[in-house]
């Protein structure tokens, strides 16, 4: 994930730009896609994304980590328009914008699939309850009674885990394909 991400920042647009920022997020691309200025606390470090453009219908705090901080703070706030990452003529980008990034760098993904990489590195990467994992990616709890009684959203807890996420993307593989040759057991 680092070297990937590594590659990511050297690439040019608003489109590599919003695809690192859905990945620090683990946010869908449409959230991404639609945000605006006004949802957005860069001191708080705090993106909240209003019910309307949710997959459930439920307003969702995401806590940005400083690498999302640092990344919104290089963006230049483009006359005419409030979407945080606009297309050239000031409207959204459209849902290939990423994907085109993702194919202009050879690499065979969607950028849901990042979802799906943070999910994975919390489960098995990490001590964080799987269900701070799915408040994260805001994904419905399916238990009824479960559901009824959850009042939090397990905010702070949340921010020091993507604040954890943010360093893993950042961090280079130390692992180098490397063959090894094995020894050829004799027949006897």
């Amino acid at each position: 994930m680092g070297d990937f991400m590594a590659r990511l920042r050297k690439a040019d647009g608003m489109g590599a730009r919003s695809l690192e920022f859905t990945i620090l997020t683990a946010a869908r691309s449409g959230e991404v896609r639609g945000a605006v200025r006004s949802e957005i606390d860069l001191d708080a470090r705090l993106w909240v994304v209003p019910a309307g453009r949710m997959k459930g219908q439920k307003e969702h705090r995401k806590p940005l980590s400083k690498a999302a901080i640092q990344l919104l703070k290089s963006l230049t706030k483009i006359a005419g328009t409030e979407y945080v990452f606009p297309a050239p003529r000031m409207g959204m980008i459209s849902d290939a914008t990423m994907g085109a990034v993702l194919e202009r760098m050879g690499v065979a993904a969607v950028p849901h699939g990042f979802r799906s990489t943070f999910r994975d590195w919390a489960a098995e990467c990490t001590n964080y309850p799987g269900e701070m994992a799915e408040m994260a990616l805001a994904h419905a709890v399916s238990d009824k009674v479960e559901a009824a009684y959850r009042r939090g959203d397990l905010y702070m807890k949340r921010a020091k885990m993507m604040e954890d996420w943010a360093k893993f993307c950042a961090t280079p593989s130390t692992v180098k394909g490397v063959v090894v040759s094995l020894p050829v057991a004799a027949k006897g």
